[in-house]
């Protein structure tokens, strides 16, 4: 087990610093609902990065290494696969970065956020870990790094969950200050989610520049074993 956590807390830390999620749950904490929304938002996050996860190790079957303890072939085209389109991402992101004063390109729902209920605050957490491209792969190819090694399911459960819990702690932390600190945390949660906001593109080009490097050379050295 301790072999599969290792090897997906880059994937972990990846997620959790995603932009958009930290944004939305900040936008929850600053409605009139602001103690359920926050909190089920951050639950339908979790709910999406669980689905996926446990979508694909059901769908690998436990496919782990060969015979000769190499990788399944699969798994290195995944990475490659995956690995290019997190290459992909990183690009369009990168030129479509705003410059100089101009006023990033921010998503519709964030202008309607007041108007949500908790159950449509879950929702979009959901679809947020679930379905957000940049998540979708990096859960992917957590769970197939997951797979990959040779453990039992309870084992490969519980990295799930590890990768799950660290993915989620950038969208947990707005929700833990405003419980702890509660109006006190207003100042500091506006300006994380205006920098955010500005530098959205620059970390999500990072972040997927990074996982590819990562994923391809992995792709390589497995395929040239």
């Amino acid at each position: 087990m301790g072999e599969a956590i290792g090897q997906v807390l880059l994937y972990g830390v990846a997620v959790a610093l995603g932009p958009f999620p930290i944004i939305g749950v900040v936008l929850m904490l600053g409605t009139p609902r602001a103690r359920t929304n926050g909190p089920a938002l951050l639950l339908g996050f979790i709910l999406g990065l669980s689905l996926v996860g446990t979508v694909v190790l059901l769908v690998s079957g436990g496919a782990g290494p060969g015979e000769q303890g190499q990788p399944a072939t699969w798994v290195s085209a995944l990475y490659l696969t995956v690995g290019a389109l997190l290459l992909w991402t990183a690009v369009k992101q990168w030129r479509g970065r705003p410059r100089g004063d101009e006023e990033p390109a921010m998503p519709g729902w964030m202008a309607r956020v007041d108007s949500f209920t908790p159950p449509k605050a879950a929702g979009l957490g959901t679809a947020l870990g679930a379905l957000n491209p940049k998540n979708l792969l990096l859960v992917v190819a957590a769970a197939a790094t997951i797979a990959r090694t040779d453990t039992s399911a309870g084992a490969q459960a519980a990295a799930l969950a590890v990768f799950v819990a660290i993915g989620a702690l950038g969208t947990a932390t707005p929700v833990v200050l405003y419980f702890a600190l509660k109006e006190r945390s207003q100042p500091f949660l506006d300006a994380l989610k205006r920098w955010m906001e500005r530098n959205n593109a620059a970390i999500v080009s990072v972040i997927c520049l990074l996982v590819a490097a990562k994923l391809v050379g992995d792709a390589v050295s497995d395929l040239s074993a």
